[in-house]
């Protein structure tokens, strides 16, 4: 069975549960690594490429619907029946849409900072500044840092945008993840299907105190889709709360496993 997403996978023993960690907008299976890393001992742990980004492949238009079958065809490739889902920001909205679609599978959801709720287009400035980054004319990363900072401020946000800069065996810079693509589907990114489908198994949704990505606003629209859900804040965070501090993300997640398992 073949599929278009690129996926990982590190397998404690057969008989382990499975975890599937679904990145956020712009980046790839590597923001992960760390909960990767600190569950691989008790958990077979499959990391995904989204499409469009990393070394998947390029999905003409991106949605959501065709990632939750994308990632259905990863998960009955590796043999996995029943599985605890976690996904961050873009990738958040993916592991909804998928406890939505097959619940039958889905042990428990854990939600990183996002809500299944349309989004305001925040993202343009650096649409912009991904596009404005001249590829054929640059030499080296700072040249790319320099152009994109034209668009972009903060320098954190910079830095993980250009983890996805590479050179190909040609010695050409390009970027991992289809910008043309994901520009041209942005309503379809920010934005969430209308639907009134359910998920009534244990659901965690993480925020960041500092983001505002998760507002008390979104509460009957989180309700609506999952009744079982419960919150929990991780002080001195923003919206990459699992990399800004993740012990204390890890330590969250451990906890509620273990009270699924």
């Amino acid at each position: 069975m073949s599929t278009g997403l690129y996926y990982e996978t590190a397998e404690a023993t057969p008989a382990a549960p499975w975890l599937i960690l679904i990145h956020g907008l712009f980046g790839n299976l590597d923001n992960l690594a760390v909960i990767k890393r600190h569950f691989s001992q008790q958990y077979n742990v499959l990391s995904i490429d989204l499409p469009d980004h990393g070394k998947s492949d390029w999905a003409q238009p991106f949605s959501l619907s065709h990632t939750v079958e994308e990632v259905n065809q990863v998960l009955l490739h590796v043999g996995a029946r029943e599985y605890h889902l976690l996904g961050h920001s873009l990738g958040g909205k993916a592991a909804m849409f998928y406890a939505l679609h097959y619940p039958e599978h889905v042990a428990s959801l854990i939600v990183a900072d996002i809500a299944p709720v349309s989004y305001p287009a925040r993202h343009n400035e650096i649409i912009a500044g991904l596009k404005a980054v001249d590829l054929e004319q640059i030499t080296q990363r700072k040249q790319a840092d320099s152009q994109l900072a034209e668009y972009v401020d903060n320098p954190g946000v910079r830095q993980f945008l250009l983890k996805s800069l590479y050179q190909n065996a040609q010695q050409q810079w390009q970027w991992r993840f289809n910008i043309e693509g994901l520009s041209e589907a942005y309503d379809n990114i920010r934005g969430w299907p209308d639907s009134t489908l359910q998920f009534n198994k244990p659901t965690l949704f993480i925020k960041g105190s500092e983001s505002d990505y998760i507002q008390s606003e979104y509460k009957a629209a989180i309700a609506k889709h999952f009744p079982l859900a419960k919150a929990h804040i991780i002080e001195g965070t923003g919206h990459w709360l699992h990399a800004e501090k993740p012990a204390a993300f890890n330590s969250v997640v451990e906890g509620f496993l273990r009270r699924q398992d």
